[in-house]
């Protein structure tokens, strides 16, 4: 056959695609939790106490204030942007409850202050890059500074720690069972979260700011207003994730939650949100969160040092981002010699 007449001939097209099953043995879900369920089985055989009932709960105490500032996340890198100041934000929170504790506070008062703390953090964020226009990196890495900066101030080298009793439901209760009531949070909050951005018409202008957001403006969808929005449940969360974790704690330092803004950043990423905006879904952040959970309770459990579970998360986080890249390079040289 002549190059000229091979080039005429038509190429076979399937006339179906993959079946629904197919398609989820393919997906990066399946992957991660492939990964989660490798991990489960070398933790067990690396350690007799793994899979005790009451170890598996205090395991998800590793990762559930992570895993809702990385819900809260992921609406935001979707959308093409970043927030580096969550971790800032619980300090602030923190600080503030601790120094209304110290004022005799309740905890209603404890959490509220904690919420709003947040919020007024998110708000000031989403003004200075949905309002003024500033790029989300520099915006968030400056009140990163800025906000553990007022909390280093106020605090110094002192502790607060004159919590009521009662506040420490919201960080070591129990809903049921082995079930923290800091776990079925973070499960109640996945499910919407998952519903919102999947089933509304606010998770499809989130995708489509993250896509294209000149396309998305002449489309009628406000992109200032949905990236405001984005930026005050980042807040929020992390003012949940503040009341959470200094209810667990039962103090707060200057110091509390330094580099949670990076493990949220890990999380979302290794779910699948792309880096760049505009895909991602919530399923897949809820598994990278359990897998990262498992990671570093079985590390935990080998005595292996924190400074080692930071260098694995960077590498985790470098390798999330680069995997991707390194694929769509391949494929392209693919099709290129086709």
């Amino acid at each position: 056959m002549s190059d000229q007449s091979a080039a005429l001939t038509p190429r076979h097209i399937p006339d179906r695609l993959d079946s629904p099953f197919k398609r989820a043995l393919k997906s990066w879900e399946t992957l991660l939790m492939t990964v989660a369920i490798a991990i489960a089985i070398a933790n067990s055989l690396a350690s007799p106490y793994f899979l005790d009932p009451w170890n598996l709960s205090d395991a998800t105490f590793n990762f559930t204030e992570k895993a809702i500032l990385a819900l809260a996340m992921t609406f935001v890198i979707i959308t093409g942007e970043i927030d580096l100041s969550v971790a800032s934000i619980i300090a602030l929170a923190s600080t503030a409850m601790g120094a209304a504790a110290e004022a005799g506070a309740g905890t209603p008062v404890l959490f509220l202050t904690g919420l709003g703390v947040g919020l007024g953090c998110g708000l000031f964020n989403g003004v200075l890059v949905a309002k003024l226009g500033l790029p989300a990196i520099v915006a968030t890495i400056g009140t990163m500074s800025l906000y553990r900066g007022i909390a280093y101030v106020v605090l110094g080298d002192q502790v607060y720690k004159n919590y009521p009793a009662d506040f420490a439901v919201f960080g070591q209760g129990y809903a049921f069972w082995i079930f923290s009531i800091e776990f079925v949070t973070f499960l109640g909050l996945a499910v919407v979260a998952g519903i919102v951005l999947h089933k509304t018409i606010f998770g499809r202008q989130v995708y489509a700011v993250g896509n294209n957001a000149l396309a998305a403006s002449f489309s009628g969808v406000k992109v200032r207003r949905i990236k405001f929005i984005v930026f005050l449940m980042t807040g929020v969360a992390a003012g949940l994730a503040s009341v959470m974790l200094t209810s667990r704690l039962g103090s707060t330092r200057p110091s509390i939650a330094v580099g949670w803004e990076l493990d949220a950043v890990t999380m979302a990423v290794l779910g699948g949100v792309g880096i760049n905006g505009g895909t991602g879904n919530i399923l897949g952040v809820v598994i990278a969160a359990f897998v990262m959970g498992l990671v570093t309770f079985g590390l935990g459990l080998l005595n292996v040092p924190g400074i080692v579970m930071s260098i694995f998360m960077g590498l985790m986080l470098i390798l999330v981002i680069a995997l991707p890249l390194v694929v769509q390079r391949i494929n392209n040289r693919r099709r290129a010699t086709r």
